[in-house]
């Protein structure tokens, strides 16, 4: 993503998810609203045509200029380039398939994601985690927001369950929220909501809540600030490390098998060369939060006091 719009690059919004999931009516509503109006024309490529039409009368308003493209071998960079130059477009909107792999978009050189938003269903959300997970996690990869509507007379219980599911396939930092036809619903995950207990000291991580730790002290360092955390873990070692430092963690499924991903995050122990890499050992630290290069921002330190050998956890992390 692109935190700045450099006057030499074309900007992109992509909106992607699955069709009939409300891309049209959140594309129409977003260039409806005065934040997103620009001076300039707006080149919109739709890639599938579901039930909602765009309105006509908003589009050339907005200056707005749709372009149909249905197969994705067709959308190569030298296309979007022609279609940019064809309306002397300023930036672009995509509303990209769902069932297409985001890997294999081509843009030209010099445009830029702007932000990337995932739109998806509550009407046939179960429907998408139990089938389709294989889709949804490149479509969420790099998505900043992912927005689940049609929540309406859905239990609590249930969006908190879908959240939990969604959580790991998105990138760190990136909000989801649930909508029903008043507006977003509240959806703060409290310290009673989870499976262990914070004001423990220290707080202790049994192995099938650790996917659950690991995303919650990501999403809420105020509540782990300072305390201590005990748990079971592999050791991950970097010849690039400074002397000390080493990342405990568990692999984890985020999306389907073929997506196994290694999750933890930075540590210092004193005695670390004691400890083989691939070992597991259970520890004891002290969470802080700081600026690291590794996390290319502030995220969360471990500062173990303790280490002891323990067995391995064959099975992996879930959320």
């Amino acid at each position: 993503m692109a935190d700045y719009i450099n006057d030499n690059e074309i900007p992109v919004f992509l909106i992607n998810g699955f069709l009939e999931s409300g891309k049209t009516a959140f594309i129409n509503y977003t260039i409806s609203e005065e934040y997103f109006h620009i001076e300039g024309n707006t080149l919109l490529v739709i890639t599938e045509q579901g039930e909602v039409e765009y309105d006509e009368k908003l589009l050339k308003r907005e200056h707005t200029y749709p372009e149909i493209i249905e197969d994705q071998e067709e959308m190569t960079a030298e296309q979007l380039q022609s279609l940019l130059k064809k309306h002397g477009a300023e930036r672009v909107i995509i509303e990209f398939n769902g069932m297409w792999d985001p890997a294999r978009l081509e843009l030209p050189k010099d445009w830029v994601v702007y932000q990337q938003l995932t739109i998806m269903s509550g009407l046939t959300m179960d429907m998408y985690l139990n089938n389709m997970r294989s889709l949804m996690g490149p479509m969420l990869k790099n998505s900043e927001l992912c927005i689940v509507n049609r929540c309406d007379g859905v239990e609590k219980e249930k969006l908190y369950s879908w959240k939990k599911q969604l959580r790991p396939m998105l990138l760190k930092g990136s909000d989801i929220v649930m909508e029903n036809r008043f507006g977003e619903i509240p959806l703060d995950t409290t310290a009673e909501d989870l499976p262990y207990d914070v004001t423990q000291d220290p707080i202790l991580i049994e192995p099938e809540d650790y996917g659950t730790w690991f995303l919650d002290i990501r999403d809420y360092p105020e509540r782990y600030q300072g305390k201590n955390v005990q748990f079971t873990a592999c050791i991950m070692k970097h010849p690039m490390f400074p002397k000390g430092w080493f990342v405990p963690g568990r692999m984890a499924m985020t999306c389907c098998e073929a997506d196994m991903s290694f999750l933890g995050y930075m540590a210092y122990y004193k005695d670390i060369d004691r400890f083989a890499d691939d070992s597991w050992v259970k520890l004891t630290a002290k969470i802080d939060f700081r600026e690291m290069e590794a996390y290319e921002g502030k995220g969360p330190v471990l500062e173990v006091t303790r280490m002891i050998h323990t067995g391995e956890i064959r099975e992996p992390a879930g959320f």
